[in-house]
């Protein structure tokens, strides 16, 4: 865990900014101490890396935040998007370099073409296009948003102590089987965790997230440190959960 002064040292990222991601419901440190002082776990710094990506290509915290918070939100997908963006970048900065080599050599070239923009612009035009109406607009964010906005600082503290108790519940069970009653009514707490202060957390959501909690580092990192295996061991719990509710 480390504090808003190590992850500002660490990141370049200001302590007013991490505090105002904070209020707005952007980024949340995963805990605080006794005393109220922020800590963030390594799930909370790959959260605010994804930030750092979308901001670099021009999106505003409002969209970041209807993107990355939700449920759906695929990293990969995201990164290869970012990656397109940034060698669009990378080559126009090529061409200015070479530019600049020929003035200091004394060859002078009136060449305009490499302060160019226009297909930057246009592929991050389409970039925002593509995200936001695919993980921009989905009903459990709207409400979810809508929820977490209202909710005070002995909220969340309450909200986090819950969803510890459930985490530490499971992490206790992993000797059962994932399909066992005893795991069955703990990973229906934790949908109800979810309905609760979040969104209607269906069955295709709930299935969505329990393949993300191993298939995304940072969720399996995050729940691992209950106990090692435990994201893994959710994720099959869930899946047998949703398979059985829809068989009722």
């Amino acid at each position: 865990m480390k504090t808003v002064h190590e992850v500002k040292e660490i990141t370049g990222i200001s302590k007013r900014a991490l505090h105002y991601y904070d209020e707005i419901g952007l980024l949340k440190p995963s805990s605080t101490t006794a005393s109220g002082y922020r800590l963030y776990n390594d799930y909370d710094l790959g959260k605010l890396q994804q930030i750092l990506f979308f901001k670099e290509i021009g999106f505003n915290l409002k969209n970041i935040d209807l993107i990355i918070n939700n449920p759906d939100f695929d990293k990969i997908d995201a990164l290869k998007k970012h990656l397109k963006v940034l060698k669009l970048k990378k080559e126009r900065l090529g061409k200015l370099i070479g530019l600049v080599k020929k003035e200091l050599k004394g060859e002078i070239e009136m060449s305009f073409k490499e302060f160019d923009m226009t297909e930057i612009i246009n592929c991050q035009k389409k970039y925002k296009k593509e995200v936001i109406e695919k993980w921009g607009n989905t009903t459990a964010h709207k409400e979810s948003t809508e929820k977490t906005s209202r909710y005070s600082k002995s909220d969340w503290s309450n909200i986090t102590k819950e969803a510890d108790q459930i985490y530490s519940n499971l992490a206790k069970n992993m000797n059962n089987q994932p399909e066992s009653d005893k795991v069955q009514d703990l990973i229906d707490q934790w949908r109800e965790h979810i309905t609760k202060y979040y969104y209607n957390c269906t069955l295709d959501i709930f299935s969505g997230l329990g393949k993300t909690y191993i298939s995304d580092d940072r969720f399996r990192k995050n729940i691992d440190r209950y106990k090692t295996g435990l994201a893994e061991f959710m994720s099959k719990a869930i899946e047998f959960y949703v398979q059985n509710e829809r068989s009722d």
